[in-house]
């Protein structure tokens, strides 16, 4: 998948993930790459700037297979802000497809 789509949909596809369930990185990394590759140094940037922007909250839990977790939470400012990223999407898609499906689209 082409670099500048994944940049622009990571942050929505986190928020989306955190909306269903709490997660470290790690899960996150993981949960993502089922649908489109990611490497674990492009999440963490972006779950702090989360984090700086009051969108996600954090606390650590103990982990029966190692050390202890940090797990990601979505705040109530980050539900809302999902809620507009999801709105915009859905609106920014059904144009894009209008478009590559060519003028019958537009009749």
């Amino acid at each position: 998948m082409n670099i500048q789509f994944k940049k622009g949909v990571l942050e929505l596809c986190v928020l989306s993930i955190l909306d269903q369930k709490d997660c470290y990185g790690y899960e996150l990394v993981n949960n993502i790459s089922r649908s489109f590759t990611i490497s674990e140094g492009t999440i963490y940037p972006l779950l702090s700037r989360l984090k700086k922007e009051g969108y996600v909250t954090t606390y650590l839990e103990e982990s029966q297979e190692g050390p202890t977790r940090k797990y990601y939470e979505l705040s109530p400012a980050g539900r809302n802000i999902l809620k507009d990223l999801k709105a915009e999407w859905f609106s920014f898609t059904k144009g894009v497809n209008r478009l590559l499906k060519g003028s019958e689209a537009y009749e």
